[in-house]
């Protein structure tokens, strides 16, 4: 009984969701064909989600983030403009080349420390962070786990996938950086005019510093630069990072750092969906996408995403968009990957990212006004979707 009062809302959720989803294979509703195919399918995205998610955490706890981030504050000078900048590019790189949940996961307590550190409103690093980990995970396969579903029908290897969606992604950060200078770091909206740079940055253990370190080195390099699968190269950088905390910090390894809410989430989601989608969704959606190939095509699939996304989640949003794209039309099925990357800003539910974000600035007390979240994110949402959309139109 104590443990069930200890459960979070989301964790109801995950587990509502997996005992439906059971529930829809054990009636019938969804059959077991359709079922296995869909476990098989997001299995490896599974083993990556777990094992990317304990090296994010335990590269945080080694102060890697912390380093970066005080960095990046002593880089700005106590200049905003600066600051924004270089916090862009921040959330930006972390989110493209370690996952939307690890900016989400670790990004976001950093950046509400380092707020409190030197003294600076919370609100727009809290804003850069969530905005970012989602409009700027267009760009590697690692970047997004909708990304990795994607990438058996997109057939590109990941740099491929960034020479293809350099431009779309160029286009989304642009967008976002202008929504978040006029919502939140203009100042009229911050208030403060200058900051206090924070003193040097000095980890605690330099060991598991260095090793956390080039673990996150190896794994970009391995998934960038080798035929290597993600799961295997995150599982792999995972271990060696564990194996040093093992070492030298025996106590920080708890089971806690397995992201099980989001392991029983997953599966439990894509099932529902797919039960869904076999009672009639596929049909709704790929009226509503159409069958052009073109930039109108195009530009209806990126808005599916999008408002599937906002009024569900872009996981599922894309696996039933996907299965409404005819097979030849590569390029409505990237706008439509754009739609589920870039829109997923309106609603908290939208992205696991963004569901995560929130969770954390409520542990940190940090408050987010969620009428002035959905009216900003809608203006993302619908100028970041058309420009990344129009952008991969003009350049394929």
């Amino acid at each position: 009984m104590s443990l069930l009062r200890r459960l979070h809302p989301l964790d109801w959720l995950a587990g509502g969701l997996l005992a439906l989803g059971a529930l829809c294979v054990a009636t019938g509703l969804l059959p077991t064909g359709p079922a296995s195919d869909v476990l098989e399918r997001i299995g490896p995205l599974v083993v990556f989600l777990a094992s990317v998610i304990v090296l994010a955490e335990l590269t945080g706890k080694a102060e890697v983030f912390d380093v970066v981030a005080t960095w990046v504050a002593r880089a700005g000078r106590g200049r905003y403009p600066l600051l924004f900048c270089l916090c862009v590019l921040f959330a930006s790189v972390t989110t493209i080349t370690l996952n939307l949940d690890t900016t989400a996961v670790l990004l976001t307590p950093v950046m509400l420390a380092l707020a409190t550190r030197v003294g600076i409103a919370p609100l727009p690093l809290a804003m850069t962070t969530v905005w970012l980990a989602n409009t700027a995970s267009l760009l590697l396969p690692v970047s997004n786990l909708t990304n990795l579903l994607a990438a058996d029908r997109i057939a590109l290897t990941p740099s491929e996938m960034a020479a293809t969606l350099r431009a779309p992604q160029l286009a989304a950060i642009a967008v976002t950086m202008a929504c978040l200078w006029g919502f939140y770091w203009r100042p009229g909206r911050r208030g403060e005019t200058r900051y206090t740079p924070p003193p040097l940055p000095r980890p605690a253990d330099r060991v598991l510093f260095r090793v956390s370190a080039v673990a996150c080195a190896g794994f970009l390099l391995a998934i960038l630069l080798a035929d290597v699968p993600l799961w295997s190269a995150s599982t792999a950088a995972a271990l060696v990072v564990v194996v040093a905390f093992l070492v030298r910090s025996r106590e920080t390894l708890r089971l806690s750092l397995i992201p099980w809410r989001l392991l029983v989430l997953v599966p439990g989601m894509f099932l529902v969906v797919e039960t869904v989608n076999a009672h009639g969704l596929h049909d709704v959606l790929a009226t509503a996408m159409g069958s052009d190939n073109g930039v109108v095509g195009m530009l209806r699939s990126a808005a599916v995403g999008a408002g599937f996304s906002n009024v569900l989640n872009n996981l599922p949003a894309y696996l039933a968009g996907e299965a409404a794209v005819p097979v030849a039309h590569h390029e409505q099925l990237l706008a439509l990957l754009i739609g589920v990357n870039v829109g997923p800003v309106i609603t908290p539910w939208a992205s696991l990212a963004t569901l995560l974000w929130f969770e954390r600035c409520r542990w940190h007390g940090t408050r987010i006004g969620l009428g002035r979240f959905l009216g900003t994110g809608f203006v993302l949402a619908v100028a970041g979707t058309l420009a990344a959309t129009l952008a991969l139109a003009a350049t394929t």
